[in-house]
């Protein structure tokens, strides 16, 4: 497989037993489409996409579907939770109850995600581009970019799990694999890999357009290659996702999952998800697998509590745009605060400098100062 040369031995690196998916007969699907679908004239009707959801066969004529007896859930049933953020995720996906994962856009929001007790996070491609570049998600950040980024949240505290947007994987199977491998060397937990086209764009804006079946099933299994090529045995989640839905219809979508499923991903996505009923439709039709679900507000998908999304089924909850979206408002109404008033002190609401640092994690700084013999700051 081409950019393996990149990770060593293509081998799974504790020596379990893997069956690869043999590639799909099936014709890509974005050869027969003329031109480019858009959302606005392509969408089918939501009562006859719940038909079309519900009569997905289940049975695919994929042949040995990917196994990995070292991942297989039952392994995660059991036991205190891992120190491992990927090995931690995989334990709560295994057990009861719902995985909810705030997005979050720079170290200041996960401070306050982690300050409010979350055991997840989610770093979404949208903010960090925003918050990093100041530019919307239309395929302007980089793998640099989300990397580097990674590397801060995950640092605040290793053992919560990150969950992580790759976009469409930056280019072919090498650059998949790359990907993967950097970002399970930065701490994330898990990753999500689209089939939109490379331009892409954020999955709650209009006029996408996404790869033939194929080529997402060689972005999926270049990811799941890379994974089991990390030595020691890694236990990163790989999740699939596809934008398809709005572009090609629920059918296809599902279809496309349960295809990435066969390849090897651990968790299936489908972007755009429109009611509660399709969202039942889909987590029936990919089980076991487990379904994450996106919710941002005012986008595609209906603004499901945590609790409505684990009565409907779904294992992974994201709220992609609620910190960037808070710092938006929050920030703005200072600004013109600062502005109109010439002062920052109803803004502030109070809080100090040493207020806001104790936030970022000053008390623990102070402590390790003390432990290790230091003493710049016994008084700050």
């Amino acid at each position: 497989m081409p950019g393996l040369e990149l990770f060593g031995n293509s081998n799974p690196a504790n020596g379990s037993t893997i069956v690869e998916v043999p590639r799909p007969t099936t014709a890509p699907v974005v050869a027969n489409v003329p031109a480019p679908v858009t959302e606005t004239n392509a969408e089918p009707a939501t009562t006859e996409v719940t038909v079309a959801v519900s009569s997905v066969q289940r049975s695919l004529s994929s042949p040995a579907p990917y196994y990995n007896p070292r991942l297989d859930p039952k392994n995660f049933l059991e036991g205190p939770l891992s120190w491992n953020p990927a090995t931690r995720l995989r334990q709560m996906l295994a057990r009861p109850g719902i995985v909810v994962a705030p997005g979050i856009c720079d170290g200041i929001s996960a401070r306050c995600a982690l300050e409010a007790g979350f055991d997840c996070m989610y770093q979404s491609g949208a903010a960090t581009t925003a918050s990093r570049l100041g530019q919307p998600d239309v395929a302007i950040a980089t793998l640099n970019d989300f990397v580097q980024s990674a590397q801060m949240v995950c640092s605040l505290d290793p053992t919560v799990p990150v969950i992580a947007d790759a976009d469409t994987g930056f280019g072919g199977p090498a650059m998949v694999a790359r990907t993967v491998t950097q970002y399970a060397r930065a701490g994330v937990a898990a990753l999500h890999i689209e089939d939109q086209v490379q331009t892409k764009r954020c999955g709650h804006l209009l006029g996408k357009q996404v790869v033939s079946r194929e080529e997402f099933l060689t972005r999926i299994r270049a990811a799941v290659i890379a994974r089991d090529s990390i030595p020691g045995g890694s236990d990163f989640v790989i999740i699939g996702r596809t934008d398809s839905a709005q572009v090609l219809g629920m059918e296809e979508a599902v279809t496309r999952l349960q295809l990435a499923a066969a390849a090897g991903a651990d968790v299936c996505f489908i972007e755009g998800v429109r009611s509660a009923e399709l969202l039942t439709a889909t987590v029936e039709a990919l089980a076991p697998k487990p379904v994450l679900v996106n919710v941002i507000s005012g986008g595609l998908t209906p603004s499901f509590t945590t609790q409505e999304a684990e009565a409907l089924g779904a294992k992974i909850i994201i709220f992609s745009l609620v910190s960037c979206v808070a710092a938006v408002h929050g920030i703005r109404a200072a600004m013109h605060s600062l502005k109109k008033t010439g002062t920052d002190f109803t803004s502030a609401r109070g809080m100090d400098p040493k207020a806001f640092f104790e936030v970022m994690g000053l008390s623990d700084i102070v402590k390790l100062d003390a432990q290790a013999g230091g003493k710049a700051f016994e008084l700050v």
